[in-house]
This record gives C-alpha cells, sequence and structure tokens, in this order.
C-alpha cells in the first residue's frame, strides 16, 4: 500500500489526515509538537463563519491600514519594516484586487460545503467540542460599514450564505447580553461556533483509530521530490542528527512554514504569517456566567469576535499584525480585547483571562492552496488565512481526492498492457 505523509498536525492537516484514512490510504501525520493543534489551531475565534468569507483585497482595506499605521493598538498593523517577502506579498494583494467579487463567492461556497462534512464527521466520531449552532451575529457602528455589508451579503447569498440585516432591537433579541451603541447588523443563523483545539484533537484520535499513524515532535526540515516521480524524501530532526524518509506522496500543511518548503520542492506558496491575538476570559463567578453572550460575535468595526465555549469561557479573538514570524504576545495588542469585553459586557470580570497569539497562513488572494504542486507526489492544503477551521474539512476532502485521484492514474497507466507501434 502506498504511503502518505502529512507534514503538519494543526486542524488542516488532521482533516487532511483523516479523509485520506477514511479512504483507507496508509497516513502518516508528522507534527513538530508533543500534540496535535498547539499553534494557530488552539485559541481562535472558534468561529465557524461561513458569513465571514469576504475576501480581504478591497481598497477600504488598505485605506485603514494606511489610516492606522501609527496606532500599537490597531485592528489592522503592518509593521514599517520592509522584507522581500512582505512587498512582494503586498504586491500580489494588490493585483488580487480584481477578483475581490468571484473570490469572495467561492470561498462561501467553500465554506458551505466544509459545513456538512465537519457536522458528519464529529457526528459519527463523537467529538464534543463545545459546539453552539446559535448563529453568528455582525454588528455595524456607523451606516458605512452597514453599507459595506449589505454588499457583501449579496455576494454571500450567491455563494449560498444567506444573511439577514437585522435592527439594533433585533440584534440585542438575539443576544440579549450585548450592550453598547449600534448602527445595524447582520444574522447568519446557519454559522456556528465551538473550540477548534478540542475538535481537533478530537478529530486526530479519530484518525489514529481509522490507522493513521501520527508523529509528534517530528521537526520537518527538507523535502526532495524524485524527478522520476518515485516519491518524495522527508528529512526530520532527530536528537542531535536528522533521518530521511521516503514516502510515496506528501501533502503540505504546514501553515506558516509551508512556504519555505514549498520552494525545496519547486513551488511558489506566497503564504505569509498573519499574526491575531486572543484571550480566554474565565467566568469563574455566577454573574460573568450569566452576562456572558451565547451567541458568537463579530464587531466588525474593530475586526473582534467572541464566541462562547462551554458555560465557563468566552474566546474574544482579532487583530491582524504583519511582522513576520514573530509570535511574542504584546500587552498593548491584548488590551483592546479586554477592553471590548468590558464595554460591551460590563457585568463581565475580566479578571482572570489567558492571552495567545497564533500566525494565520494568509495567501495574498485568501484563496487556499489546495491540490497538487509541480512535483510527482507533492500536494498542498495550505493558506486558508481566517477560514482555516471553516474551510478545513472541504479542502481536506479535495485533497484527499485529489491524492486518490493521482495514485488510481498511475495504477491504471502501470496496469495497462505496452501498445505496439
Amino acid at each position: 500500500m502506498k504511503t502518505i505523509a502529512i507534514i503538519g498536525g494543526g486542524v488542516t492537516g488532521v482533516t487532511t489526515a483523516y479523509a485520506l484514512a477514511k479512504r483507507g490510504c496508509a497516513v502518516v501525520l508528522l507534527e513538530r509538537h508533543r500534540y496535535p493543534a498547539m499553534e494557530t489551531s488552539y485559541a481562535n475565534g472558534g468561529q465557524l463563519s461561513a458569513s465571514n468569507a469576504e475576501v480581504w483585497n478591497h481598497r477600504s482595506t488598505i485605506a485603514k491600514a494606511a489610516q492606522w499605521m501609527l496606532r500599537r493598538d490597531a485592528p489592522l498593523l503592518v509593521h514599517p519594516h520592509p522584507t522581500w517577502h512582505k512587498l512582494s506579498w503586498f504586491a500580489e494583494f494588490v493585483s488580487a484586487m480584481p477578483d475581490y467579487h468571484l473570490n469572495t463567492i467561492a470561498l462561501a461556497r467553500m465554506a458551505v460545503a466544509a459545513r456538512e462534512h465537519l457536522f458528519q464527521w464529529a457526528d459519527d466520531e463523537g467529538i464534543d467540542f463545545d459546539l453552539k449552532r446559535q448563529g453568528i451575529l455582525h454588528i455595524h457602528r456607523d451606516r458605512a460599514e452597514y453599507e459595506h455589508a449589505v454588499a457583501v451579503s449579496k455576494l454571500l447569498a450567491r455563494g449560498g450564505v444567506p444573511r439577514r440585516a437585522v435592527t439594533p432591537d433585533e440584534a440585542r433579541a438575539i443576544e440579549p447580553a450585548l450592550r453598547g451603541d449600534f448602527y445595524a447588523g447582520h444574522y447568519t443563523d446557519s454559522d456556528s461556533s465551538g473550540d477548534i483545539h478540542k475538535f481537533t484533537s478530537g478529530l486526530a484520535q479519530a484518525a489514529q483509530r481509522l490507522g493513521a499513524q501520527l508523529r509528534y515532535n517530528q521537526q520537518v526540515v527538507h523535502l526532495r521530490a524524485d524527478s522520476n516521480g518515485d516519491g518524495v524524501d522527508v528529512t526530520v530532526l532527530q536528537g542531535d542528527g536528522a533521518e530521511t524518509t521516503r514516502y510515496d506522496a506528501v501533502v503540505i500543511c504546514a501553515g506558516a512554514a509551508s512556504r519555505d518548503l514549498a520552494a525545496q520542492v519547486g513551488d511558489s506558496v506566497n503564504v505569509y504569517p498573519v499574526k491575531g491575538y486572543s484571550v480566554t476570559v474565565h467566568l469563574d463567578d455566577a454573574a460573568s456566567r450569566a452576562a456572558a453572550p451565547n451567541v458568537s460575535l463579530v464587531d466588525d468595526t474593530v475586526k473582534l469576535v467572541c464566541s462562547r465555549l462551554g458555560e465557563d469561557r468566552l474566546r474574544v479573538a482579532g487583530t491582524a499584525e504583519f511582522h513576520g514570524h514573530n509570535r511574542d504576545i504584546r500587552a498593548d495588542r491584548i488590551a483592546p480585547l479586554t477592553d471590548w469585553v468590558q464595554h460591551n459586557f460590563p457585568d463581565v470580570s475580566t479578571r482572570a483571562i489567558t492571552p495567545w497569539a497564533g500566525l494565520r497562513p494568509m495567501m495574498p488572494d485568501l484563496m487556499p492552496r489546495v491540490g497538487p504542486g509541480k512535483a510527482p507526489g507533492v500536494f498542498y492544503n495550505t493558506g486558508h488565512g481566517h477560514l482555516g477551521w471553516t474551510l478545513s474539512a472541504a479542502t481536506a476532502d479535495l485533497v484527499a481526492i485529489a491524492v486518490s485521484s493521482s495514485w488510481e492514474a498511475v495504477r491504471q497507466r502501470t496496469a495497462s498492457p505496452l501498445k505496439m507501434a
């Protein structure tokens, strides 16, 4: 049986392992940490949000980035230090602006396809991940923001994601705990929320039960694809040395590290690590639990989201910081998240919080890279940006189909008798 290595044990790597294992493939997942889902899939905003499928390649994004350049607490912060990677990424970002409408529709369709896969997998495997199927409520602070959201809603509808405009009173009826003033909102009842770390960890165990080998503490440092299509050599650090193993194929699901690995096998995958922050507010007292929201929210003005995780946790996440592979947790970037809770849910205590930062692997056009590379046996499932969990089940299925199809094509070629001239 052919063996496929999956590089990366975050949500994209684990869903890929599961999708391939369900098809009867021999799977080896290589993860550099001791457990799955310890980086970007650890403490994100907790949303399964087809309603967030709008890509960022819009002139308003550039205007806001320029406006916020000197604010250390800005929702979108671009550090001025230039690097070739950053400059090339932004050049491609601008060149993708004409595809804003088509890409937004395409991501919405992908998110809808992913939703049913993910729920079915969780049901089949009995995974408890604090799922709340109570929709997502977007709130808009002014008329211009609301009108932009109306235009976005039309694109989402073309992608199969209906969401309805709501008045402030209707929004408060959907989430009675919400305080503060805002202009209007949009509500998507088909969206949901939950704990990505619990989901990914549970699905990793399910993949293992299906026969997948999950190997941890495996730092992949080099790839070499055989030009004759005889496999891919994967070199992993082992103590003071290194060990190389040949696999029949590899799927690169390595998040922010995907760019460097892709370059080793002749592909350009211009993933940039866009840092996001979160705080987990521990609802240790009855008053806080009563005052915290149950419906997942998006504040479009400050680009923050929040999700209730079980009875005693509230996850608040957001911001986008372009600062390379820097993973530092900065107090001035965390403060707006706790301030937001205090403003919108004043009876929730923020005495006990856990801060976190992760690197979203983002392509310039915000479309994930899914499918085969140039070299035989190399595949990708990476670059999902802010929609990693939302899209993961669909892209995992797509890459599993691509791998299975490529192997079937090879099998048919090798099984067919040679034709005589």
